[in-house]
């Protein structure tokens, strides 16, 4: 067996950040960001340690990433209807 199909059998690495997840509720219905200057957002992401909610990567200001580098929040939940994946910074893993 090959070292490709040795690699598809493992599992991401666990991430060591769970512990920072808090029971929190979105803070605003959109961007905060984008909301304060008239931006526009593809997709919003919650994050879990504070409830701020940001815009994706793929929106233009890409805010959740922003407040991860200025608040180091680990830990953030996709807030898209049907969505229930999470997302470590840090780790870059799916949680």
């Amino acid at each position: 067996m090959g070292p490709f199909k040795r690699l598809l059998g493992r599992k991401a690495p666990p991430c060591a950040h769970l512990n920072q997840i808090r029971d929190v509720q979105p803070r605003t219905a959109g961007c905060e960001e984008c909301l304060a200057i008239g931006g526009i957002w593809v997709e919003l992401r919650t994050c879990l340690s504070c409830g701020h909610v940001g815009c994706c990567d793929n929106s233009p200001n890409r805010h959740a990433r922003a407040h991860f580098g200025t608040t180091s929040h680990p830990i953030m939940r996709a807030t898209v209807p049907g969505y229930t994946w999470t997302w470590c910074w840090i780790d870059e893993v799916k949680v």
